[in-house]
C-alpha cells in the first residue's frame, strides 16, 4: 500500500513538472503537487510506527540496482514536512508571473527530498541531494520577487556546493568497498581513527550547509528574502527535515560504534548551541517576515542538532535510554517546527498580498483577515517562542529535561558541555521569545488602514489550519509518541518513546524527575477562563469609564506613536553590539543651494559575522585567481598549441615513470 502511494506521489510531481515545462494548466500543476504531498501523508500515517521494506528500483548504478526504503524516522519527518508543504503547494507563489518557475522548482525539490529520505545508495543519494538544491534555486528564481535574486541564489548554491563536496569526500572514505549505505557502518569501523573523525566532520559540514549551521546560516536571509512564503515553507519543512535525517543517519548509524563518537558528539553539541545563539540573535534584528523566519529556521535546526549531539554523547557513555530520549526530542522539535514555520510563512504571503511587501509593521493585519488566520498565526508564533501548551514548548521542555540529566555522564567534560549547552539553550529560548513577541505584536497588530486590501481567505485558512495543527500535535502528544516508538535507530533504546508518557502526563523517562501535560492544560485553561468571563459579565452592572491614553500633551496619533521593528530590537542591538557591529548611514538631499532639506535617507544594518571574515576573502581570492588565469583565454592559436604540447610531454613522462 505504501509503495503504491509513493508511486502516486512521484507520478503527480512528474506530471506537475511536465505542466510547468509546457507552461500550461499551472493551477492543475499546483494541485498535483498538493495531491502528491497528501499521498505521502497517508503513506506515513498508515506505515508508522514501522518502516518500509527495501524496494529495488528499476535503476542500476555501479554493482546493482538502487534500493529505496523509508525508515520510521524518515517517515516521521516526511509526514510533518508534507503536512506543511501541502497547503503551500495548493496556493503556490503569490506572484502570478512566477507560477511556472515556482512550480518546476517545487516539483524538483519534492522529488529530491523524497530521494534523500529513501535512497540507499551513495551515488543516487548525491544525485537526489543536488536535485533538491537545484529545485530550491529554480523555485526562488522563478518567482521573480527580488531584483538581485540571481546573486542571492548564487551565494546559496555556492555554500550548498561546499556541503556537497564534503558529502562526496565522506562517501569516498566510507565507500571504499561499495557505496551501498548498508555497508557504510562496517566500512567505517575498518577506518583509522583520524579518518573516522574526518568523515564525521565532513558529514557535519555537508548536511550543516543546508541546515544552516555556522557559518552556513548566512545564506538563509538572502535566499529566503528573494522568494515567497511558499518557498520558505518548503525550505523550512520537508527540505530541512531531509537534511537533518541525512545527518542523523550518518552520525547514529554509520559512525555510532567508532572510537571517535564521544569527541564527535561534543563537537556536534558545541556547533548546534553556537549556531542557535547566533541565528536567533540575528533573527531578532530582522525587519522582514521572510528574513526573520529564515534565521528562526536555522535556530530550530541547530536546536535539533544539539539534541542529536546529546543523543550521541549519552550513547557513547552507555546510556541507551537517555540517547533514545534525546533523539526523539530532535524529531519532535522538527515536527512542531515544520507546522509552525509553515503557518507563519503562509501568513507572510498573506501580508504581501495585503500590503504589497513583507515588512514587519503595524498594519492591523489581525483585523484584515479571516478569524482563523489570527488564531493560526498566534498559535504558530507561540510554538516557536516555546510557550505552553504548544508543540514548541513540549519539545524544548523535553530538551531541557534531557540536558539536565547530564549528571548521569561519567566524564567531567561531558557534564560541563551539557551544562554549558543548557545555558546556551536558555539564552536562545529567551531571545526567541522576544523575537516572536515582535512578530506577533508588531507584525499583526496595530490600527492599520481598515479600508485597504484584506488577506485572501484561502491564504488565511491555510495558515490557520497549520497553526491549529501545532496545537493538535501538542495536545495529542501522548498518542503521537506511540507513532514514534519505532523511530529509534537500532543503536538506541527502543523503549524510550513509551517511557516518555505516563497516562496523559509527559515525562523524561520517569515521572519522579519532572512532568507536564499539554492535554490536561488545554482542558483546564477554558475552566480558568470562566473567572475573567465572570468579571466581564459583572462589569455590565457597573459603569465603566473609558479615557484615551495620554500622549505627553500631544494630539493622539496612532501612526506616530506606533512601535517599529527597528526600535523594538534596539536595546538588544546595543547590548550585543560586539556581535552585531551595527552600522548607521544618514544621507541628506537638499534643494537648490543646499539650504532646504528635500530628503533624508536613514539606513541601519548589522554586520554578518562570517561574511567579511570568511566569505569575502575567499571571494577576493577567487576573483584574483580568475584575473591571472584570464591569459589562458588569449585567443592565440600558437599559445593553445604550446599548451597542448606541454600536456603531451607531461602525459608521456608520467607513462614512462
Amino acid at each position: 500500500m505504501s509503495s503504491l502511494l509513493l508511486g502516486i506521489a512521484v507520478i503527480a510531481w512528474l506530471l506537475a513538472l511536465l505542466l510547468a515545462a509546457a507552461n500550461t494548466w499551472l493551477r492543475a500543476g499546483r494541485y498535483l503537487l498538493a495531491c502528491g504531498c497528501a499521498a505521502l501523508i497517508i503513506a506515513a500515517v498508515t506505515t508508522l510506527p514501522g518502516g518500509m521494506e527495501v524496494i529495488a528500483l528499476p535503476v542500476s548504478l555501479g554493482a546493482g540496482r538502487v534500493g529505496f526504503s523509508l525508515s520510521a524516522p524518515a517517515l516521521w519527518l516526511l509526514l510533518f514536512g508534507a503536512l506543511a508543504a501541502a497547503p503551500a503547494c495548493w496556493l503556490g507563489t503569490p506572484n502570478a508571473g512566477g507560477q511556472r518557475g515556482w512550480l518546476a522548482g517545487a516539483a524538483f525539490s519534492l522529488l529530491g527530498a523524497l530521494g534523500v529520505f529513501g535512497l540507499q545508495d551513495g551515488i543516487a543519494f548525491l544525485v537526489a541531494w543536488e536535485v533538491m538544491s537545484l529545485g530550491s534555486a529554480v523555485m526562488i528564481l522563478g518567482e521573480k520577487l527580488a531584483h538581485p535574486g540571481g546573486r542571492r541564489v548564487l551565494f546559496m548554491l555556492s555554500l550548498l556546493e561546499v556541503g556537497s563536496v564534503a558529502l562526496v569526500c565522506a562517501f569516498l572514505l566510507l565507500g571504499r568497498d561499495g557505496l551501498a549505505f548498508a555497508q557504510f557502518a562496517a566500512q567505517a569501523m575498518a577506518l583509522p581513527i583520524w579518518q573516522q573523525a574526518c568523515v564525521g566532520v565532513l558529514l557535519l559540514i555537508g548536511f550543516g550547509a543546508k541546515l544552516g549551521l555556522l557559518p552556513f546560516y548566512e545564506w538563509f536571509p538572502a535566499a529566503y528574502g528573494a522568494g515567497s512564503g511558499a518557498s520558505g515553507n518548503l525550505l523550512s519543512g520537508v527540505i530541512l527535515n531531509a537534511a537533518f535525517f541525512g545527518l542523523s543517519r550518518g552520525l547514529t548509524v554509520w559512525l555510532s560504534h567508532g572510537e571517535i563518537s564521544y569527541g564527535l558528539s561534543l563537537l556536534v553539541i558545541v556547533a548546534g548551541v553556537a549556531s542557535a545563539i547566533l541565528a536567533v540573535l540575528y533573527a531578532f534584528q530582522e525587519n522582514g517576515w521572510r528574513e526573520l523566519l529564515s534565521f528562526s529556521t536555522a535556530e530550530n535546526a541547530a536546536i535539533a542538532v544539539t539534541a542529536l549531539g546529546a543523543a550521541l554523547l549519552f550513547h557513547a557513555d552507555g546510556h541507551a535510554d537517555l540517547a533514545g530520549l534525546a533523539l526523539l526530542v530532535a524529531l519532535l522539535q522538527l515536527a512542531g517546527h515544520s507546522l509552525a514555520k509553515g503557518a507563519l510563512f503562509l501568513a507572510a504571503d498573506g501580508v504581501y498580498l495585503c500590503t504589497g511587501d513583507y515588512r514587519i509593521a503595524q498594519h492591523g493585519l489581525l483585523k484584515r483577515g479571516p478569524w482563523l488566520f489570527g488564531i493560526g498565526a498566534v498559535f504558530a508564533g507561540m510554538s516557536l517562542a516555546a510557550m505552553p501548551p504548544q508543540a514548541g514548548f513540549v519539545s524544548e521542555w523535553y530538551l531541557f529535561q534531557t540536558v539536565f540529566q547530564g549528571f548521569h555522564l561519567s566524564d567531567i567534560t561531558g557534564r560541563l558541555v551539557m551544562a554549558l549547552a543548557g545555558a546556551g539553550l536558555a539564552l536562545t529560548a529567551a531571545v526567541a521569545f522576544g523575537t516572536f513577541v515582535k512578530v506577533l505584536g508588531i507584525g499583526l497588530q496595530g490600527q492599520g488602514d481598515r479600508r485597504g486590501a484584506v488577506i485572501p481567505r484561502r491564504v488565511g485558512y491555510a495558515s490557520g489550519i497549520l497553526g491549529l495543527g501545532v496545537l493538535a500535535l501538542a495536545v495529542g502528544m501522548p498518542w503521537w509518541l506511540h507513532a514514534l516508538s519505532g523511530a529509534i535507530f537500532r543503536q538506541f533504546s527502543a523503549h524510550a518513546a513509551m517511557a516518555m508518557r505516563d497516562g496523559l502526563l509527559l515525562v523524561p523517562l520517569t515521572s519522579s524527575f519532572a512532568f507536564i501535560s499539554p492535554t490536561l492544560l488545554v482542558i483546564v485553561c477554558p475552566l480558568l477562563a470562566l473567572l475573567p468571563l465572570g468579571l466581564l459579565l459583572s462589569a455590565r452592572r457597573f459603569r465603566v469609564r473609558r479615557t484615551a491614553v495620554w500622549y505627553g500633551g500631544l494630539e493622539r496619533d496612532s501612526e506616530r506613536v506606533a512601535t517599529t521593528a527597528l526600535t523594538f530590537s534596539n536595546a538588544m542591538r546595543t547590548f550585543y553590539g560586539f556581535v552585531y557591529r551595527p552600522t548607521l548611514d544618514v544621507e541628506h538631499e537638499h534643494l537648490g543651494a543646499g539650504f532646504f532639506l528635500k530628503r533624508l535617507k536613514f539606513n541601519h544594518k548589522v554586520a554578518p559575522v562570517f561574511g567579511p571574515l570568511l566569505f569575502l576573502p575567499l571571494t577576493q581570492f577567487v576573483n584574483g585567481l580568475a584575473k591571472r588565469l584570464r591569459a589562458l583565454q588569449s585567443g592565440h592559436l600558437n599559445f593553445y598549441l604550446a599548451l597542448t604540447g606541454i600536456l603531451l610531454v607531461l602525459i608521456l613522462a608520467i607513462a614512462v615513470i
